[in-house]
Formats: C-alpha cells, structure tokens, sequence
C-alpha cells in the first residue's frame, strides 16, 4: 500500500512538472487533490490496510496530500494561471443571505375583469349578490317565465344533476345568472311580509349585480365555452324605466372601456324581460382585424310574470335587468381573439395581461 502511494506521488510529479497553462493545472488539480482524486481515493482505502500498519499509512497519505496542495500553489503562482473557474461571484458567508425574486403571483385574468366590473357598478348603486351553482328547475326556468316547451329547456342544452323526465323540479348546474335574481327578489319580498311599510311585496328598491359561473353544453369554439362566467345586474323600483337600464349601460360601459367608447342597443326576445335587446359594442380584438360590433350580452324590462312570481306586484314596482358573459368584456378590453387561452394555463400568455 505504501508502495502505492509512492507511485501516485512519482506520476503527480510529473504530471505537475508537464501542466503548462492554466486548463492543464485545473486538470491536475482534479486528478489529484480534487474531491474525487487520487490522494482522496487513497485516504479513503485506509480501512483495507492491515491494522497494525494503518498508523504509517494514515501519516503518509496526509503527508503526500500537503506537498501535493504547497507543490500546486506554487506552480499556480509561478506560472500566473488564473484560479480555478467559479460559478458565480464570490459570496461572504457571515453576510445575511439574498433571496433572488422569482416574481410575484397574480390573479387570473377573469377574476381581475369580475372584480373590476363589480368596483364599476358598485359605484354606480349596485350591491353584489351570490347564489348556488346547482340550481332547481324552478329558479332556473320556471319563475323566469320560460315555459316548459321552450327550447331552452331541453336536456341536450343543459347540465341536468336529476333525470328531468322523472323528477318534477329537476336541479342541474346553473345555465344562468339569472337565477340569483330570483332569490333576491323571493328574500325581498319574503322580508316584506308583515311590514307596515312595505307596498306591493317590497319594503325597498332591489339594487344589485351577480357574478359567477353558468353551465351550458355549448360546442367549444374561439367564443364559447361549456363554462363561462357572467355578471347579471337587477334593478327593481318604483318609475324604472328603459331609459335607465340605456344610461345604466353607457355609463357602464364608458366607465370601464374609456369614454370614447360606442354602444348599442338592438330588439330581441328574452322570455324574462319585456322589451329586450341585445348589447353590443365596438371591439377590435387583434392590431390587424378592423373594428367589430360584438355583443356582449341581453338586457330589457323585468316581465310583470316574474315580478308576480316573486311575490312582487307589477303595477307598482318595475326593474331592468341586464346580464354580460366576463370573459367576453375580457376580450373586449384587453384585446383577446381566442376564449380558449383564458383557460388553457399557458403562463407566456397570462403574465401579458
């Protein structure tokens, strides 16, 4: 074993004689007296030397490693070779250490667009309201005025939870934020009851906007999906009008999209409000595509059959309701051609909005 280690030091010699720059000697350095080299090979070999040579072997190994180390500090000063390569800066161990940032977390963008739009109406009057997600056949059609052959009904066009052919008020996954505007008015007017100063099923005007996640088995495409998010807005007093629900809107929509912002109000049928429209808005969604009317959603006068099924009279009260799918404002803001990539985790596009 000694033997050995008289052959390591003999060829250690050499090879340190014949480094003639500073990749050679780095190259020795790990041969030798590195962490895995030669030298800390043989220390580590002790266990094998008989026991009662041990003692000279352990001394002669630490005695070949430190002329190795003084013979390697020499020949690096000597030969003015640049100290072995470091993977960064040299750090001060007693100083506290320093935490690289790896960035902050952010809220997803549909989530940032709900709770923008609900700071906008919540300037404007409007408390928020929630619901459940699974809802009953009689939140979700029945007292929304939807009879029970429209075709909005049909089980291929919802998320039934309960057989609908056998069960007489199926529940299933919300098909619409609606539904919270009945439970509204249904409380309002449940607290009415036995109130002195309460006329026509309200004591108070109703005031507010329902955000939150609908179902529907649509087929998913650049601007649909089988879950999306809406904010359903509800406005139920004495003297209201379309002319409020129009400048509720364009004060909405000037507030949030900038004051230059173009709306429009178009006729259409919903079985829950009477007079309807459709709202739309001009939106250019890419740099290069021309600006579009897209619509954004329905709105119209609360019908006097909802009214009446909530318990509420028509003849003095009246309300407007609207209702807007968030990832199409979304869109519309920041400029979104694909619904898709709101969902599909991709962070290059997330951290861009």
């Amino acid at each position: 074993m000694l033997e050995a280690l008289d052959q390591i030091e003999r060829e250690a010699h050499a090879a340190l004689e014949a480094a003639a720059d500073g990749a050679a000697l780095e190259a020795w350095r790990i041969a030798f007296i590195g962490p895995k080299g030669r030298v800390k090979a043989a220390l580590g070999a002790t266990r094998e030397v008989p026991a009662d040579q041990r003692a000279a072997y352990g001394k002669r190994v630490n005695a070949l490693a430190a002329d190795l180390e003084a013979r390697f500090k020499q020949k690096q000063g000597s030969a003015g070779a640049a100290p072995r390569p470091s993977s960064g800066p040299r750090v001060d161990l007693t100083e506290p250490g320093v935490v690289e940032s790896q960035g902050l977390g952010r809220r997803h963008i549909v989530l940032r667009v709900r709770d923008e739009l609900c700071d906008v109406f919540a300037r404007m009057g409007f408390n928020v309201a929630q619901g459940p997600e699974v809802e009953d056949d009689e939140h979700n059609f029945v007292k929304l005025n939807i009879p029970a052959d429209h075709p909005a009904r049909d089980p291929a066009d919802n998320f039934y939870v309960d057989d609908p052919a056998r069960t007489q008020r199926p529940r299933m996954l919300r098909s619409q934020t609606s539904t919270v505007q009945i439970r509204i008015m249904e409380q309002a007017s449940a607290a009415a009851r036995g109130n002195p100063a309460a006329v026509g099923g309200l004591a108070a005007p109703i005031r507010i906007v329902a955000p939150g996640r609908v179902y529907r088995p649509d087929t998913v495409d650049a601007t649909h999906s089988f879950m999306f998010h809406q904010i359903e807005g509800l406005a139920v007093d004495r003297g209201t009008t379309m002319a409020e629900l129009k400048s509720t809107l364009l004060h909405f929509a000037r507030a949030y999209f900038g004051p230059d912002t173009e709306v429009r109000l178009r006729p259409s049928f919903f079985p829950f409000t009477e007079p309807s429209a459709e709202f739309d808005m001009k939106i250019r969604l890419r740099p290069d595509q021309p600006v579009r009317w897209m619509e954004l959603g329905g709105c119209g006068m609360v019908h006097p059959n909802v009214l009446r099924a909530c318990g509420i009279d028509p003849e003095v009260w009246t309300g407007f309701a609207f209702g807007f799918g968030i990832e199409r404002l979304a869109m519309g803001k920041y400029g979104i051609p694909d619904i898709r990539m709101l969902y599909e985790n991709d962070l290059r596009f997330l951290k861009q909005i």
